[in-house]
């Protein structure tokens, strides 16, 4: 099973993922965040509340709920 192990703010919509498989990358959220017009994901445009995100469960969580897949994020590359 895919997990995130660390993940980093690196600028603008883009956060620096790492899998326990040990593959590393930028996955740049900014497409996701302004195609998908849910009012829960519409709040991670506010690159403040972009950035507070913490890991949890196996993948990076915002306050307000909302987390990605582990596999739907390595499928940003």
């Amino acid at each position: 099973m895919l997990h995130v192990i660390d993940a980093k703010y690196i600028g603008d919509y883009k956060i620096s993922i790492e899998f326990n498989d040990g593959y590393r990358f930028v996955a740049d959220f900014k497409s996701v965040i302004k195609s998908d017009h849910r009012p829960i994901v519409q709040q991670l445009a506010d690159i403040k509340f972009f950035k507070d995100f913490t890991l949890q469960v196996h993948t990076i969580t915002w306050p307000n709920g909302v987390d990605f897949a582990p596999e739907f994020i390595k499928s940003l590359q």
